[in-house]
């Protein structure tokens, strides 16, 4: 039996090479890769990232990357899952949102009750400690990064699916503060998987 896992998340699923603009690391390099690797047979992984996505807050200088709106028909195009891991809020952290930790936990919690009504698991991830003292569109993303852990861990258990902390696994680039470089994107992709195989 081959199980199906669908990854979705933003610019860090979809593989920005930090401090490059335009820049995307190659699929061996990318978590979901990296993922599909440590699995082995049995799996198959679906990508989907996509630069500058948020959880549900619409972004005035980047729109259409609502990913609730985007969830939907993704889950349906790619069904039947097995599972579904959602890795965002890092755009959610831009000041001109205004989101403070327990507004990104629920996005990201509403994200996972809809995906729930498609597939059988969902895995929450939260984010990786940031790299660097961030600043601009970022300002004051490091006091609410702190906060999202415990927030994002009690809406998993509130929504009743998994949870990993990534901020316990890696950290992103010093490059940008918010993009995985390649030991990031390894720790994250053998950390999930890790995680998935003890859930199947």
């Amino acid at each position: 039996m081959t199980r199906t896992v669908l990854c979705f998340g933003d610019s860090n699923t979809y593989g920005s090479i930090p401090g490059e603009a335009g820049g995307r690391y190659g699929w061996e390099i990318r978590w979901p890769g990296v993922l599909a690797r440590e699995l082995g047979d049995g799996w198959r992984v679906i990508e989907e990232g996509l630069p500058g996505r948020t959880t549900v807050f619409g972004d005035p200088l980047s729109p259409y990357r609502r990913g609730a709106d985007y969830l939907p028909p993704c889950l349906d195009s790619h069904t039947p899952l097995d599972v579904v891991v959602i890795f965002l809020g890092t755009n959610d952290l831009k000041a001109r949102l205004s989101a403070g930790p327990s507004d990104i936990a629920g996005g990201v919690g509403l994200l996972a009750e809809t995906a729930l009504a498609r597939a059988p698991r969902v895995l929450l991830l939260s984010l990786p400690r940031l790299g660097a003292e961030l600043s601009g569109e970022f300002a004051g993303a490091a006091e609410k990064a702190r906060g999202l852990p415990a927030a994002v861990r009690e809406v998993a258990a509130v929504v009743g699916v998994d949870f990993l902390d990534l901020a316990d696994v890696a950290t992103y680039s010093a490059l940008d503060g918010f993009h995985l470089d390649p030991g990031g994107h390894a720790a994250v992709g053998y950390a999930v998987a890790q995680c998935l195989l003890d859930m199947f």
